[in-house]
């Protein structure tokens, strides 16, 4: 039984799309805010997740951003009461797989989800690898000269995010934004701490970086 997780803060709404999951032959399983729905996201690993995009506190969108951060492929289908063409093309660029106008059918939200879960069957595993380490982007497990590494979350989604933008030169910000998911930007040495972190785990001579790349005065470059 396929698991779809459904991020919402409506609860009515809720409970109709579970009885149409539970009558469709899945498990519903409900979060009713964005936080932690994007905890049950990594913890549960559904098969798919129902997210709106306008909740308070963490949003559709920061939501979608950090789950792609994480590097999961996991099928997003964003949920809205605003039909906005932006909206849309921005959460598609954010890794939204689909996007369902507020009110819909049933018949058309569980014909949506049929679609988005045949084309995303599950495919090979993906592992990625620099500089002696592997990072199994699949089952999340990151290994360095055949030992196995237990990062903190937050490592490890700096970690597939660098992974993600080999090369190009990063801001703060930009960093800030994509793995933590902040709209307003605090003053803090959050990345430049978790980069150290980084780099003292996975560089061969941490003395000397050869991938976590400081650029002065912009941010980092990851170099495999």
């Amino acid at each position: 039984m396929q698991t779809i997780l459904m991020i919402d803060d409506d609860a009515d709404l809720c409970d109709l799309v579970s009885l149409l999951l539970e009558k469709d032959g899945f498990r519903p399983v409900l979060a009713k805010d964005g936080k932690t729905g994007f905890e049950q996201t990594v913890a549960l690993n559904p098969a798919l997740v129902l997210v709106d995009l306008r909740m308070p506190g963490l949003s559709g969108l920061q939501v979608c951003k950090q789950i792609r951060a994480t590097g999961m492929k996991t099928p997003l289908i964003v949920l809205s009461a605003v039909a906005d063409e932006m909206d849309k093309v921005l959460l598609l660029e954010l890794g939204a797989d689909d996007y369902v106008v507020k009110p819909f059918s049933p018949r058309e939200l569980l014909a949506r989800i049929h679609a988005l879960l045949r084309r995303t069957s599950p495919g090979e595993t993906v592992v990625l690898t620099f500089g002696g380490v592997e990072v199994d982007l699949t089952r999340h497990v990151v290994v360095r000269q055949g030992e196995e590494l237990n990062l903190p979350r937050a490592e490890y989604n700096l970690l597939t995010y660098f992974l993600s933008n080999p090369d190009r030169v990063l801001t703060r910000d930009m960093i800030l934004s994509s793995v933590w998911g902040y709209e307003s930007l605090p003053k803090t040495r959050t990345v430049d701490a978790h980069v150290g972190r980084l780099r003292q785990k996975l560089e061969p001579d941490v003395n000397s970086p050869r991938h976590f790349l400081t650029v002065h005065g912009v941010g980092y470059r990851f170099l495999p």
